[in-house]
């Protein structure tokens, strides 16, 4: 495999930005790992960071690189600030960079990567548990498939309770949202992006979700499933013992993985 740390200018956001790109290659003498080449173009996963976090958190704190090294496919792992994924109200378009501008950047640097959505998935913790059902559901011509692990699933819920705990969090989120009624209903709601979606006839993602049932994301996590299953999504839900945490994250990651490409290998 090629580990690739990018830096590139973004039109939409009018500055530099980063991504670290794991990119598939067959190799046999490598010790303590096989490579496996992609076969045609590659599979990719776009893999998505919390609030405190950035592109190369899921290198430190995982394992990621040889899971994708087995599989064949190609992982991008772009920073995004602590935006939520989101067009903010103060004129930041992080939701047009990920959703719009990344996809074509990477198609452009990398042209082996797939531009088949269903080939094309979006993965993330916490706040990136959020931009990828967001992804999924307000993408879905480009991506596929979104799962989540731990998730702020509930937006509206997460501000309310952000702001609640510490009226300092308000600047935060009114920035990038404006106000919690501003949010609700709107294209930054997963629950009113789900309707718009299931109203348009379009074509649905598939969806993955887990959460730990000690998580305090884990009641918004049940909002939204329930909200979502009863729209008829397609979805593969799942729960059990854990809160908010990396040791969970790095077994769960394998899963999606699992989930995804239809396959039961052993990634450990």
């Amino acid at each position: 495999m090629a580990l690739l740390h990018v830096e590139f200018f973004s039109d939409v956001l009018g500055m530099c930005m980063g991504m670290d790109v794991i990119l598939p290659q067959k190799t046999n003498g490598q010790i303590g790992m096989e490579g496996k080449g992609a076969e045609g173009r590659y599979k990719t996963m776009y893999l998505l960071h919390g609030m405190s976090d950035d592109q190369t958190i899921w290198q430190r704190r995982t394992s990621i690189e040889r899971y994708a090294s087995q599989l064949g496919i190609a992982v991008v792992m772009p920073t995004t600030h602590l935006a939520f994924y989101t067009d903010t109200t103060y004129g930041m378009k992080y939701w047009t960079f990920i959703s719009e501008e990344l996809p074509k950047i990477c198609r452009e640097f990398f042209p082996q990567m797939s531009d088949k959505k269903e080939d094309t998935l979006a993965a993330g913790l916490s706040m990136g548990g959020y931009g990828a059902w967001k992804l999924g559901l307000g993408a879905s011509e480009t991506f596929g498939a979104a799962a989540s692990l731990s998730g702020a699933l509930d937006i509206v819920g997460d501000y309310e309770r952000n702001v609640r705990e510490n009226s300092q969090n308000l600047p935060l989120f009114s920035g990038i949202f404006g106000s919690a009624e501003q949010l609700r209903g709107s294209k930054n709601d997963l629950l009113a992006l789900a309707d718009e979606l299931a109203a348009s006839g379009k074509e649905r993602p598939r969806l993955y979700a887990w959460c730990g049932t000690e998580d305090f994301l884990y009641e918004g996590n049940l909002l939204a499933w329930e909200h979502l299953n009863k729209l008829g999504f397609e979805m593969t839900l799942e729960e059990s013992a854990g809160d908010h945490q990396w040791k969970y994250w790095d077994a769960k990651i394998q899963d999606v993985l699992r989930w995804w490409l239809g396959t039961d290998m052993d990634l450990q």
